[in-house]
């Protein structure tokens, strides 16, 4: 459910500042101690940690691509690691590694390859979810990604909707890989928010 940015950011006539999560949760409220000017109180609401598990499904190879490049260096076709190249994404989020299983959101956003000498991705992507108590929410993700290595951690830096201010990590693990660059990835996230 959107929430309006007046209701987000609501100054109060006597001087204190509410930012709201939702109509009915203050996230953080500032309060004047006493008479001392300057001197504020924050409160907050208890913190949540939520897991989600989900598959993010690659695909560069077939006619109908999630995956594009956009951009690459002079180099990229002749570096191993396709140095250079830049590719935007809008990649399902399923349930299970089945490509057919139950769509539970999109990885929307921009990878490149930034490892000359390893397969080093920087990624920043949401996880923007469609399904259940989590729709309209989303997750950021910001960070390099080792695609060889067999558990990547990633940051979360940000969210939207119930994941408003969050901050976590990602734990990647190559499912499925191909040679054309297609690629299953289990996620197991942690989300504080």
């Amino acid at each position: 459910m959107p929430v309006d940015l007046m209701e987000k950011f609501n100054t109060h006539m006597d001087g204190s500042l509410a930012i709201f999560l939702d109509r009915r949760i203050p996230f953080l409220v500032y309060k004047e101690l006493g008479d001392r000017v300057g001197q504020r109180h924050i409160e907050t609401k208890q913190e949540t940690v939520t897991n989600l598990q989900f598959y993010f499904h690659d695909t560069i190879s077939s006619e109908n691509p999630s995956a594009i490049k956009v951009a690459q260096a002079a180099g990229t076709e002749k570096s191993p690691t396709h140095f250079g190249a830049l590719l935007m994404a809008d990649d399902p989020l399923t349930k299970t590694s089945d490509p057919n299983s139950k769509l539970l959101g999109r990885a929307q956003g921009v990878y490149g390859s930034a490892g000359k000498d390893e397969l080093a991705l920087v990624m920043a992507i949401s996880f923007c979810f469609t399904d259940g108590m989590y729709n309209g929410s989303s997750i950021s993700i910001l960070g390099k990604n080792s695609a060889m290595s067999p558990v990547r951690e990633m940051q979360v830096v940000c969210g939207t909707g119930l994941f408003w201010l969050a901050r976590g990590y990602a734990l990647a693990k190559t499912h499925w890989f191909n040679e054309l660059g297609d690629a299953i990835v289990d996620h197991n996230v942690t989300v504080v928010h």
